[in-house]
């Protein structure tokens, strides 16, 4: 036999070492790659991961955001401001623009008064513009907020901030968070739900991602015109039999893999199947709005099999009443720069009409089913526009700039008190100057208003916890009911 050599056994050694030490870190690696503590949480039970216990009692169990993208005026819809209509067309004083970042104006720009006549209403004695004679109606009900500010001027990084709490596309929003943490009453239907009208500034689907969230969270975008989502009915040839089979062994080859790795995003893409099967038939049945009374078509102004943003209300009051956490309500058209693409006389009352009566018939709607306290209705946009004129003085011609130094807000039931004005703006309606209110301390309240603490409602990826407000926000207490 031959002899190994005291130096080949040393060498042997050494390899078998390095091999089982290799396979062993290998199995470490892999396994903390996979680990739930350090990627986060796996996929949420059927309430989210708050179902057992909310960190207090709560106000409010469903949101209804009608988000105006584009950036509406406040200084035309609700902020009136008779300084600005005093120094109409005189410069813009240079302290105002000082360290300030335009987006497309020069800091030379005119001063622009209101073309709009302004008028008091409700207890509150809330300013509102001929624009709106609908919201004039409903002000005892609505919360304005003036003071509110954020800090992106350009529309992509506003929007995704506004949805997400971050100006870089890529963290979960805050219909996934809400999806995370307090999952869906009704479990035919997602929690998240997006509904879309208008044309205009693009918008992506980072602002309804579920960015590092499991992707069972992301927002589900409903279409109120032929299938109501894409890719969820059955292909010709396969019935509901059929369908169920293939979901099946799907699911067993997916739960196969995950017992496997163990990545918990195999069970999000499970539950995402199983989902989709139970909405053929959960969906269609509530995106008929033809069953509503006539005279809810009439409050609402919709058209059954057309889109619009009146039918998306209606649907959106049909989603939360049946469970439906979040439903997110996109309507574009508001970037009034000036010219043919948008300007604020023809456009701006274009988009009033288009809104101003759905909005508040969906405010009074949940008020007179009972639902308005427990349901929280946030209308707004990614900004406002500046006092400073943009295009020219023509009425085809005329508009602002984009603007997130101050401009305004509201919201409706869900805890929020009623009837009041809070925050304000300068004579110029440029700056927020008093009870400012900031993009995270709005995510903050929101989250509060639904029995979380947004401090503590975390998910850990990469080895850091993560939240909504990221390191910032307070909650607006005066606000509060």
């Amino acid at each position: 036999m031959h002899s190994l050599s005291l130096d080949q056994i040393r060498q042997s050694t050494r390899r078998r070492f390095l091999q089982q030490c290799g396979a062993g870190m290998g199995s470490l690696a892999l396994a903390s790659l996979f680990n739930q503590k350090l990627l986060g949480a796996g996929p949420k039970a059927a309430g989210g991961i708050l179902a057992n216990g909310l960190h207090h009692a709560p106000k409010a169990k469903n949101i209804i955001y009608l988000f105006q993208s584009g950036g509406p005026s406040h200084l035309d819809l609700f902020d009136p401001k008779p300084e600005l209509t005093k120094r109409n067309g005189q410069k813009v004083p240079e302290d105002l623009v000082k360290n300030i970042r335009l987006a497309q104006i020069g800091k030379n720009a005119a001063l622009l008064g209101s073309p709009y006549k302004f008028a008091q209403y409700g207890k509150s004695g809330a300013w509102l513009s001929e624009l709106l004679p609908h919201l004039s109606t409903a002000v005892d009900d609505v919360c304005f907020v003036q003071g509110f500010y954020s800090e992106a001027f350009n529309h992509d990084p506003a929007t995704i901030f506004m949805n997400t709490g971050t100006q870089l596309a890529g963290r979960p929003s805050m219909g996934a968070w809400f999806s995370y943490g307090l999952g869906s009453e009704n479990k035919d239907l997602p929690a998240f739900v997006v509904l879309m009208t208008g044309v205009g500034q693009p918008l992506t689907n980072a602002s309804w991602g579920a960015g590092f969230l499991p992707t069972e969270h992301q927002g589900v975008t409903l279409r109120s015109q032929g299938d109501p989502v894409l890719y969820v009915s059955n292909p010709p040839g396969m019935g509901a039999e059929r369908r169920r089979q293939s979901l099946d062994v799907l699911r067993d080859l997916n739960q196969t893999r995950y017992d496997l790795l163990g990545d918990p995003e195999i069970q999000a893409r499970i539950a995402s199947y199983e989902m989709a099967y139970r909405m053929q038939t959960s969906v269609p049945d509530v995106m008929d709005i033809s069953k509503e009374p006539a005279r809810l078509h009439d409050a609402y102004g919709t058209t059954p099999g057309q889109a619009s943003f009146a039918n998306n209300c209606l649907l959106a009051r049909r989603l939360v009443e049946r469970g439906v956490r979040f439903v997110q309500l996109y309507h574009r058209g508001w970037d009034h720069h000036g010219g043919p693409d948008g300007n604020l006389v023809f456009d701006l009352k274009k988009r009033c009409q288009e809104t101003d009566q759905p909005a508040v018939a969906l405010v009074k709607d949940l008020k007179d089913r009972g639902l308005l306290d427990e349901t929280l209705v946030l209308w707004g946009g990614e900004f406002g526009r500046t006092p400073m004129m943009q295009g020219a003085l023509k009425p085809e011609q005329i508009g602002r700039d984009h603007h997130p130094h101050g401009y305004t807000i509201w919201m409706a039931g869900g805890g929020i008190k009623p009837g009041i004005v809070h925050g304000k703006t300068d004579e110029f309606g440029f700056h927020a100057v008093e009870s400012r209110v900031h993009v995270h301390d709005l995510h903050a309240t929101i989250m509060h208003l639904f029995g979380v603490d947004h401090l503590n409602l975390t998910y850990r990826f990469q080895g850091r916890d993560y939240r909504l407000t990221d390191v910032h926000g307070d909650v607006v207490k005066p606000i509060i009911a």
